[in-house]
């Protein structure tokens, strides 16, 4: 299983992700996605829309602004409850939300050593003590919440000092970004810190300009903000951060099964994206862990460096949403069908995910170090990528075998120009052939085409590498294009 420090390592390295504003020290767990980070993360994006959009009858898009009236966090509850709790050490003034911290007790035989820990689920806090305090395959952990839901008598220790019932009692930290709008002091709005709410208040306009009659679905995908008491685990949870939602609305007494149909049709589309089956749990949020307006919420979780950690959220979230706006705007947001005669409130169910997680999961489910042996006889590593043809930043490279040869370069870069427009390719002659196919095996490109001395002089063919494989073909150049045609699926 790949680490945490070692997807990190590979992101710098190799131009997927950055830390943000890096020159001044970094800001917060911030990042910037470099030219392949920017490259999958909109592959990504792109097959999402594909699925829930171009794919179904009964999907509309939309882009909402992330501005928005205020009245709209009043309605939705987020201005009174969107609170995290949070709680500091008064020794050594750290700061943590109440519900990650955890006491840890290792046990081996009758041994048992105890620590403390920060993190968001048991998975995560199971993986990160093992990591920082070193403990062994042969022990088992323990966890234990240490302040909220914690069992009477359960040790508070503060995981970055160590001190004793150091903790402040906890108290509610409201998570929305302020900000002021226009020349006015006072005008308050905030940033938005889930898409959603665009779609509510956007119903209507997507119901009558487009003419959907139940059921139907709005899918958007856009930025959102979180003033998150702790950030961390690389772009696993970050204060910045990208979502891609569908809010689809149906008959009250269709809620249940529609709410279904979505957590397998979410399953699917991963598997379908080259993710392990195994590597997916649920997680069906218990009756005290639900929002009061959801029936039911189930959260797809992926093997994350980290352990199990929720990839995506759905929840059946009743009629709460588009109620809750028609008595803050007075503008009745219901359904009325005309053969029917009948008016209702639809309900919602609501598939929430994560950009920036889908990122990481899929760089987590793509990443292998595979042995080999080399032409020596030696033992050797290749580190590759091994994404879905539809996610692949790069689909092909194209590399000249000598570049002191005029007519190989000229050629090599006139097929790297012929590809461009179909797929996105590369030209790259910065090293021997060998290091330029592990280069483009670490980025996860789907096919090098090698030009040689034998394309000019000889038959006007190129050497075709597959990545996965490493097996090698020889066609001739004005088959390349449709050879790759073949094999690049979406």
């Amino acid at each position: 299983m790949v680490t945490m420090e070692q997807l990190v390592s590979l992101c710098k390295r190799r131009g997927f992700i950055f830390p943000s504003s890096e020159i001044y020290g970094g800001f917060q767990s911030t990042y910037d996605y470099g030219p392949l980070g920017t490259l999958l993360k909109n592959n990504i994006k792109g097959a999402w829309w594909r699925a829930v959009v171009q794919e179904r009858m009964d999907m509309e898009p939309l882009d909402a602004s992330i501005l928005m009236h205020p009245r709209v966090w009043e309605a939705s509850g987020h201005v009174a409850v969107f609170n995290d709790p949070l709680v500091d050490c008064k020794a050594c003034k750290a700061r943590f939300r109440a519900d990650h911290v955890w006491f840890v007790e290792a046990v081996h035989g009758e041994e048992t050593k105890p620590f403390a820990i920060e993190a968001g689920e048991a998975d995560e806090a199971e993986a990160k003590a093992r990591e920082k305090y070193q403990i062994g395959k042969k022990w088992e952990v323990r966890l234990t919440p240490m302040i909220i839901d914690a069992p009477e008598g359960t040790p508070q220790v503060c995981p970055t000092c160590g001190e004793k019932d150091s903790f402040t009692e906890p108290r509610a930290f409201n998570m929305m970004f302020k900000t002021e709008v226009g020349a006015v002091a006072g005008s308050i709005a905030y940033l938005r810190p889930e898409t959603a709410q665009g779609i509510f208040v956007n119903y209507e306009n997507v119901q009558q300009t487009m003419r959907r009659k139940l059921p139907f679905g709005i899918a958007q995908v856009g930025k959102a903000f979180r003033n998150e008491i702790v950030t961390g685990n690389f772009t696993f949870r970050t204060r910045e951060f990208e979502q891609m939602e569908i809010e689809y609305f149906c008959w009250p007494e269709d809620g249940a099964q529609c709410h279904q149909e979505w957590i397998d049709a979410r399953i699917a589309w991963y598997t379908r994206y080259g993710i392990k089956r195994e590597n997916l749990d649920l997680y069906e949020h218990p009756d005290h862990k639900r929002s009061h307006y959801s029936t039911r919420t189930v959260d797809i979780l992926y093997r994350f460096p980290i352990g199990f950690a929720e990839l995506e959220g759905i929840a059946n979230r009743t009629d709460f949403d588009l109620t809750q706006h028609g008595e803050f705007s007075g503008k009745t947001l219901d359904y009325f069908d005309t053969k029917t005669e009948r008016r209702v409130v639809p309900h919602v169910i609501e598939p929430s995910a994560g950009v920036d997680r889908n990122v990481l999961a899929f760089l987590t489910e793509a990443y292998e170090e595979e042995e080999l042996v080399n032409q020596k006889g030696q033992k050797d590593v290749r580190t590759v990528l091994r994404f879905h043809p539809a996610l692949a930043p790069i689909k092909a490279a194209v590399l000249p075998l000598a570049k002191n040869r005029p007519e190989i370069v000229d050629y090599a870069t006139a097929l790297a120009a012929e590809l461009k427009p179909h797929y996105m390719t590369q030209y790259d002659d910065t090293a021997a052939i060998g290091k330029l196919y592990r280069r483009q095996d670490e980025i996860g490109t789907l096919y090098c085409i090698t030009v040689d001395h034998q394309t000019i002089d000889d038959d006007n063919q190129v050497t075709i590498r597959d990545r996965d494989s490493m097996e090698q073909v020889r066609i001739a150049r004005e088959e390349v294009l449709p050879w790759l045609r073949e094999r690049i699926t979406v």
